[in-house]
């Protein structure tokens, strides 16, 4: 049975908050705050995109986006949290998950997406590290962003403040760890301590993100 993605409903909100929390559960890196992130973003009205994954009525999946901005220039999406339920991952679902936001991201019209993840997983998507861009305390290859349109702009990306859900700003620490759709890719995370741990709508129009871990991280597609 292939899953259907669509935007979130407001009965999604549950289920989204549990396939979350089982996803990154086993995620060795994941900082535990990853459901908060996505609340805070929707309680914010940043969360500008929020696409699940359904299958049989259930919601097995889900993928965030919310405001970013590079540079100080606005239009920019940020990506994660991500997941999917452990008992239907390595099925291809995150990666449905992330192309149709992306799909839409251009259908808007956005600049485009950043985030802070795994190079070798995100390469598929056509994300790229860029010299010019940038995230405090992360290594540069790990800092990637996919123009949509325009100009790219340059600078430092700053995600929105619910990624310091549990405790202060977002920061990454790329290390390595399984997926939560048990394959190795990025995961986003948030929290003051993040810096020691990083992890990868209601339709509103905003970015933010993060799915990291150097060559491997925590995430849960």
């Amino acid at each position: 049975m292939s899953a259907l993605i669509r935007p979130e409903r407001p009965a999604d909100a549950g289920p989204i908050r549990a396939v979350t929390k089982a996803a990154f559960a086993t995620a060795p890196h994941a900082a535990g705050t990853e459901a908060e992130i996505i609340e805070g973003l929707r309680v914010a009205g940043a969360l500008a995109l929020s696409l699940v994954a359904e299958e049989g009525g259930e919601v097995i999946g889900h993928v965030a986006f919310s405001p970013v901005t590079i540079g100080g220039a606005a239009g920019w999406f940020g990506l994660g949290p991500v997941s999917v339920r452990p008992d239907r991952q390595r099925a291809g679902i995150g990666r449905a998950l992330i192309g149709a936001g992306l799909a839409r991201l251009r259908a808007w019209g956005a600049a485009g997406c950043v985030l802070v993840g795994d190079p070798d997983y995100y390469r598929r998507f056509g994300f790229a590290s860029d010299p010019g861009v940038s995230y405090p305390g992360v290594p540069g290859e790990y800092v990637l962003r996919l123009v949509l349109a325009g100009p790219p702009a340059r600078g430092a990306a700053v995600f929105h403040p619910a990624f310091g859900a549990g405790g202060g700003g977002l920061k990454s620490a790329l290390r390595r760890g399984p997926r939560a759709d048990g394959g190795r890719h990025p995961s986003i995370a948030s929290s003051s301590s993040i810096i020691e741990a990083m992890r990868p709508r209601p339709l509103s129009q905003n970015f933010g993100s993060l799915a990291s871990r150097p060559k491997g991280a925590r995430s849960s597609l």
